[in-house]
């Protein structure tokens, strides 16, 4: 029976895994080394500032053992989403650092760059087109939008990748991708088939997730043309149960993955242990779609952000929450029209940890279950100086406002730092989550080459 065996060395590229793992993988028998580079689930501040949302040196950490052991067992190395967002300053990013540890560890291979930065020539002609349309409760695209944006991605799809691989790329680096994508390129391109490639690219993609108990690991999948076996290389297990679970991953459905060529149908899965730390899956199915579709994602600019940290503990003020917090943003809002700061130009909301801290107005608990309660304070201004204008006075009034039954005389909250203001610099805000119909599936994700 033909097999293809990859191995995901963590969730994200930056957030480590151990080198044992690595090593283990490698003596079982890879094809393929991989890694999810990236994700939108830190937000748009990424994608819309081009910067990365893990740190360098451990970026550069997972590259290194990566890019060693592909170039010495003389497999593909292939990477998505680079530097976090997947656009074109964070696949630059991984590139430099590629090109810099090749130079230090004298290597020598065939690179290919994946770009996955849209031009908005190109997606203005698609919406007038009528070849995009919008996700979820998102509006239909207008031009506003995307004359607006700062930085638009495609998720790319596995043929983009097959072809960089097709002509001679050793190691791949992708723009913004569909998470399973790189990892189902390569499997299909072995001719597995691709329900299966697609199942195991859901499960590489977040590195040893479909494994117990969790924590940093490598996941070796073999990918088989009756199923896909998948097995942590570190002290963990892939349980029919772990494994199972993971189909619920960042999806609205756990039997229905919508991918840029068609839908992977996991509604007849069966996961059966295989040893003590394996479990085989089979039954998924990969259903084609009528139109090719890529899903494009955009971050646009809003203004600048400032933040303040505090506390209290004093019972009648928490006796009266809501009456207090209405206090102090009217206390703000009057403070700020003195200064020529109009409502239209911040917004400010205050987190309260300890009650609906987290969810917010979806929370169902009302009541407040604690002696204490823990305060954000978020501005985002049009300005950066209207942020600072703004949370200082808002820092002000939580400090100083009064409230019926007051016994303390001073202040009101306990603040950890000083300086007590902290800027939070640029705010974006996700703008697209659409779907474009391109010509095919490549017109959108030019691929460059280069010797290393």
């Amino acid at each position: 029976m033909r097999e293809f065996r990859m191995v995901s060395t963590s969730g994200i590229l930056g957030y480590g895994y151990p080198e044992s793992s690595l090593n283990a993988a490698l003596e079982r028998g890879v094809d393929m080394i991989g890694c999810d580079g990236g994700s939108s689930d830190p937000g748009p501040y990424y994608l819309g500032s081009g910067k990365p949302f893990v740190s360098l040196r451990a970026m550069r950490r997972d590259l290194r053992l990566m890019l060693l052991a592909a170039i010495r067992h003389r497999v593909p190395m292939v990477v998505g989403t680079c530097g976090g967002a997947g656009g074109e300053p964070h696949l630059q990013l991984v590139a430099d650092m590629v090109r810099e540890i090749a130079r230090e560890e004298g290597l020598h291979f065939r690179l290919a760059l994946i770009h996955a930065e849209q031009d908005k020539d190109l997606m203005r002609r698609r919406l007038r087109e009528g070849r995009t349309r919008p996700l979820g409760r998102m509006a239909p695209l207008d031009e506003g939008v995307v004359d607006r944006a700062e930085r638009i991605v495609g998720l790319c799809g596995p043929e983009p990748y097959m072809r960089a691989l097709d002509q001679g790329a050793q190691i791949v680096l992708g723009g913004r991708s569909s998470d399973p994508a790189p990892f189902a390129a390569n499997s299909m391109r072995a001719q597995l088939p691709p329900a299966q490639s697609w199942y195991a690219g859901k499960m590489l993609e977040c590195g040893a997730a479909p494994a117990l108990p969790k924590g940093p690991d490598c996941l070796h999948v073999t990918v088989r043309e009756d199923g896909v076996i998948c097995e942590p290389m570190g002290d963990r297990a892939c349980t029919p149960m772990s494994v199972a679970n993971h189909s619920l991953h960042e999806n609205a459905s756990p039997i229905r993955h919508v991918e840029p060529g068609g839908v992977l149908d996991t509604s007849e899965c069966r996961f059966e242990a295989v040893s003590a730390k394996a479990t085989l899956v089979t039954g998924m199915r990969w259903m084609p779609a009528e139109t090719y579709t890529v899903k494009i994602e955009a971050a646009e600019r809003v203004g600048h952000r400032a933040i303040s940290i505090c506390g209290t503990r004093d019972p009648v003020l928490i006796g009266q929450l809501d009456h207090f917090l209405g206090l102090v943003r009217e206390l703000v809002r009057g403070k700020a029209q003195d200064l020529e700061i109009s409502p239209e130009e911040y917004r400010l909301t205050i987190h309260c940890y300890g009650r609906d801290g987290v969810m917010a107005g979806r929370e169902p608990v009302r009541e407040i279950r604690g002696h204490e309660l823990g305060f954000v304070l978020d501005v985002v201004g049009r300005t950066p100086d209207i942020a600072q204008a703004v949370i200082a006075l808002a820092r002000t009034s939580m400090l100083h406002s009064d409230f019926p039954g007051r016994l303390c005389k001073e202040g009101n909250m306990a603040i950890p730092f000083s300086p007590s203001d902290l800027s939070a610099g640029e705010v974006f805000r996700f703008s697209m989550s659409h779907v474009v119909m391109p010509d095919d599936p490549y017109e959108m994700f030019p691929i460059e080459y280069e010797s290393v």
